[in-house]
């Protein structure tokens, strides 16, 4: 087959800076035995081509992004057809990829991949804010042959609005990042770990409010928090307030190659989104042998209780007292550990992009 992939990122030339592990995993299996060529929308400002494990990158740019993106889809499919156009991610993506598959009178497909489908008016998030992407959302889901989405919660979400949608979820690639067998934690200070953006969507004022009543009840640990600061320091700001300083470290932005060996330190990783669709790092802290407690979103919802321990959404004493439960009971942690580690290999890259083969050939017939 002949595919064309729309992503709005993630597919830098370097292979490891502002890189989504899932997209490069997804389109390296492809590209073995299909043409791919992935239409980034913004990855860099100025437009220009790559090769790219395996694929050819079509980097668009900036100024009237999704007109020249669709324009660039049919220059490349009056050389040769494509067979399948496919969105990782709605709203922009969606756009592009169902309007040339139309013009083009192929099958389009759209994965779900974030906040699409909800409206979170007290940060101003997600696809669903406004009239504008409300019918966008419909027209664009709707025209679509087949939707796709990471975990159960989002396939409720389009089961609501009507919409019937494969659960697909994004994998780790095992290659680049192997299974290590969860290990029983060292006696003493516990080492928890948290990998997100620093932003209004993943809450990391409930995650710090939580490590504070850590801190009351006298629990030993130490909090490595890694992402992009984009609230202008203001995490570092409450973090200080609760008098944490001594407990977390706020690492900032780390490689694939970087994250690992601070995931294989981890007893326990902690989420506090309120909303995901997967998200990765739980599957990647699975295969590295550590469980999770968050939030009632993405994974970590449809995973609890056996293989993850999930509190409602914005509640910091809850997520405290799951962490204290967690670390107190070295059983419980293994056997989430185990647990959630074979749910993640079952479901690696490898699985994802077979899945994805086989919607794509069932759209063709």
């Amino acid at each position: 087959m002949k595919l064309a992939i729309v992503v709005p990122g993630g597919v830098d030339r370097t292979g490891e800076f502002r890189v989504i592990p899932v997209f490069l995993a997804l389109i390296k299996r492809l590209a073995l035995v299909h043409e791919v060529h992935v239409f980034v929308l913004r990855q860099e400002t100025v437009a220009d081509c790559w090769e790219f494990a395996g694929a050819r990158i079509h980097n668009i740019g900036d100024g009237w992004t999704r007109v020249r993106a669709i324009a660039a889809i049919w220059d490349e499919h009056r050389s040769a057809p494509f067979d399948v156009v496919h969105a990782i991610f709605s709203g922009s993506c969606s756009e592009v990829a169902v309007a040339a598959a139309t013009l083009m009178r192929v099958p389009s497909l759209v994965h779900i991949a974030g906040g699409e489908l909800v409206a979170l008016h007290e940060i101003s998030y997600g696809g669903r804010l406004n009239w504008k992407g409300r019918l966008r959302e419909a027209v664009v889901l709707r025209a679509a042959h087949a939707i796709s989405a990471a975990s159960a919660p989002i396939i409720e979400s389009l089961n609501a609005l009507g919409l019937q949608a494969k659960r697909i979820p994004l994998g780790v690639d095992l290659e680049i990042w192997p299974p290590l067998a969860p290990r029983r934690r060292n006696i003493g200070m516990a080492r928890l770990v948290h990998v997100a953006s620093l932003n209004a969507v993943k809450d990391q004022s409930t995650l710090l409010r939580a490590l504070g009543l850590l801190v009351d009840a006298k629990v030993e640990f130490q909090m490595d928090i890694v992402g992009v600061d984009t609230l202008q320091g203001r995490a570092y700001a409450l973090a200080e307030q609760l008098g944490l300083e001594r407990y977390v470290r706020f690492l900032g932005f780390k490689t694939q190659r970087a994250l690992r060996p601070i995931m294989e330190e981890a007893d326990l990783l902690v989420m506090s989104s309120l909303h995901e669709a997967g998200p990765l790092v739980l599957l990647e802290a699975a295969v590295a042998g550590v469980p999770t407690v968050g939030t009632a979103v993405g994974h970590i919802a449809e995973w609890s209780p056996s293989a993850a321990v999930a509190v409602p959404v914005g509640d910091h004493v809850g997520l405290a007292n799951a962490i204290c439960r967690v670390l107190a009971d070295e059983e419980l942690r293994l056997r989430l550990a185990h647990a959630a580690q074979r749910r993640a290999i079952v479901i690696d890259a490898d699985h994802t992009a077979r899945a994805f083969e086989i919607l794509y050939r069932q759209m063709l017939t």
